[in-house]
């Protein structure tokens, strides 16, 4: 197998990078590219079956609705905010074609570790980046005050979720440079038994 072919599987998972939200253009992925893309977010690890994320597309025809929204909640939060923030708020919610708000939505009702049920809502939305990657696309998930205010959670749910992600789905409007990796040699290691004590 050659894996500098990009239509490889190792190929693939080793060429995906994150593009710029703002640098993402048209086209986006199709209604069916999106829910191909959706269905294999949710393939991911999930202990109990509990499916704790779900997902909310926000069309392009609601942009404005949403600029909207988060202006009002960021300014009743910061009552004092300038112009220039502002302005990057409504910048935020009008990137790329594509927009899928991802949601962590634990079952509070299981014996399922929360921490386990917050793992999968991450592994879910790494997977809605990788199959945006092998379809063609560049996607970018940002967090941000947006993703951390109730009033903007609101607009999407309700407690106990939380907004795990913005997924930012386009076609990148510039080549996309590499940054650099950890260098695996500082990240993994074996483990060593400790030996019993008094030997």
């Amino acid at each position: 197998m050659d894996f500098n072919d990009i239509t490889t599987p190792l190929s693939l998972l080793r060429t995906r990078r994150s593009g710029k939200a703002r640098d993402l253009i048209a086209p986006g992925p199709g209604a069916a590219q999106l829910r191909t893309m959706l269905e294999i977010a949710a393939r991911t690890p999930d202990h109990g079956k509990l499916a704790p994320w779900r997902f909310v597309v926000v069309p392009q025809e609601t942009r404005d609705a949403l600029a909207a929204a988060l202006i009002d909640a960021y300014r009743a939060e910061k009552p004092d905010a300038g112009r220039l923030e502002i302005e990057a708020i409504d910048q935020f919610a009008r990137q790329a074609p594509c927009l899928v708000v991802v949601l962590y939505s634990p079952r509070v009702d299981s014996h399922i570790p929360r921490w386990e049920q917050e793992l999968s809502a991450g592994a879910a939305t790494m997977n809605l980046l990788h199959a945006a990657h092998a379809m063609g696309f560049a996607g970018s998930w940002l967090t941000g005050w947006a993703a951390f205010s109730d009033a903007v959670r609101d607009l999407f749910g309700a407690a106990p979720e939380r907004i795990a992600g913005f997924v930012f789905i386009g076609t990148q409007s510039r080549p996309l440079e590499e940054r650099p990796r950890p260098d695996l040699d500082a990240i993994v290691s074996n483990w060593v038994a400790s030996a019993p004590d008094g030997i």
